[in-house]
């Protein structure tokens, strides 16, 4: 792709902004402040990624894939304003979700802990679990918001706060985690993913890219699921007290 050709897909973007001001959807500096910084924090971190992957760096590596952990934890959290420790429950139901996938890939011999290998793959599994933490976060906000009077009974009957929390802790996970199972499912028939595609485009014959996107497609299941039961067990643990009573909003 010539950087003309590249110049040219802004186009794009332009049809975007046009239907936005049409229809007065309020939308158009979001988009261009979206394009923009797509632009500059892509273009950063490619020159970034060169110079790491050139220096090849065990503890440099380690650090990028902290501060990815970090800064996606930090975004998840916004969307649990209100719930008790909630950065270090975003932070920790992400790690874990990397730790337990990317160890699981270098044990089987999947990958290498090369920062051309990991730092890619630890951004798929870190930016998925985000998204499904986020869902989690603020599944669990509504409900605890919504059901207050309902869970109040049950520990007035006698139940515990983890029975009291149970179905909102399973709504919770459901709904965060079929995002992904339902991706698995359209996989090769309705979407041919970034990593398969990006393979094939750069000369991989389709049957290696194939096995390629399904080690991802399994990672990624995994690692939502660790995050997501993490962070929905913890963070409803949040919401009540060491005496089992229900924090006031």
């Amino acid at each position: 792709m010539t950087n003309l050709s590249l110049a040219m897909t802004f186009a794009l973007v332009l049809l975007a902004l046009y239907l936005s001001y049409k229809d007065k959807i309020g939308l158009e500096k979001d988009i261009m402040i979206g394009s923009v910084r797509a632009v500059l924090q892509l273009t950063v971190i490619g020159f970034i990624l060169t110079y790491v992957f050139d220096l090849n760096n065990i503890f440099v590596t380690t650090l990028i894939l902290g501060l990815m952990v970090y800064n996606a934890a930090v975004v998840s959290a916004k969307r649990g304003r209100g719930i008790y420790h909630i950065q270090r429950i975003a932070f920790f139901a992400l790690l874990f979700g990397l730790v337990i996938t990317l160890g699981a890939l270098l044990a089987f011999g999947a990958v290498e802990y090369q920062p051309s290998q990991v730092i890619p793959i630890s951004g798929m599994v870190v930016g998925n679990s985000m998204i499904a933490a986020s869902l989690v976060f603020n599944n669990l906000r509504e409900n605890f918001l919504r059901r207050r009077e309902e869970i109040e009974i049950k520990l007035c009957l006698g139940a515990t706060s983890r029975e009291a929390a149970t179905s909102i802790i399973r709504q919770t996970i459901r709904s965060a985690m079929l995002p992904s199972i339902d991706s698995m499912k359209t996989l090769g028939i309705v979407q041919l993913p970034g990593m398969m595609t990006g393979l094939i485009l750069a000369g991989l014959p389709p049957t290696d890219a194939i096995k390629y996107q399904i080690m991802v497609a399994f990672m990624l299941v995994g690692a939502v699921s660790v995050s997501v039961f993490i962070a929905a067990y913890w963070g409803s643990k949040s919401f009540f007290t060491e005496f089992e009573q229900l924090r006031q909003p």
